[in-house]
């Protein structure tokens, strides 16, 4: 078994750190780079899940790290809805949206899935093994 030590190791943490990135890079050119708010909140979005994950992990317990997942999750979700918008406006074609789409998805579905091993988990420290 993998232990993590640091929250880098996180694989929800990684794929929020990709969705982040690449929301960044689709928000910084084009028509998106001028919807100030759109661009700006669904940037705060993906930094959020990626923070929270992080944040969770140094709180050290496991109830309190499923509360900062469960954080991270609705803003993958936030990040999701807000790719509509996008979409919709015309910021972004299909197979980006569909890429980006999938980014926060999975970055959602990793943090279900770890807030459900936490669960049932007995460790309360800060290392968790997975």
């Amino acid at each position: 078994m993998a232990k993590i030590t640091k929250f880098e190791d996180i694989e929800a943490w990684q794929h929020a750190r990709l969705l982040t990135k690449a929301i960044y890079q689709i928000t910084s050119t084009g028509l998106f780079s001028r919807d100030f708010a759109l661009r700006d909140q669904i940037r705060r979005a993906g930094v959020s899940s990626m923070a929270n994950i992080a944040e969770g992990f140094e709180r050290g317990g496991n109830r309190e790290f499923i509360q900062f997942l469960s954080t991270a999750k609705g803003s993958a979700g936030e990040v999701k809805a807000q790719l509509y918008v996008a979409l919709d406006a015309g910021f972004l074609a299909q197979p980006k949206f569909d890429e980006l789409y999938q980014l926060a998805d999975e970055t959602s579905r990793l943090c279900g899935g770890f807030m459900r091993y936490l669960e049932t988990c007995e460790l309360r420290g800060p290392k968790f093994k997975t």
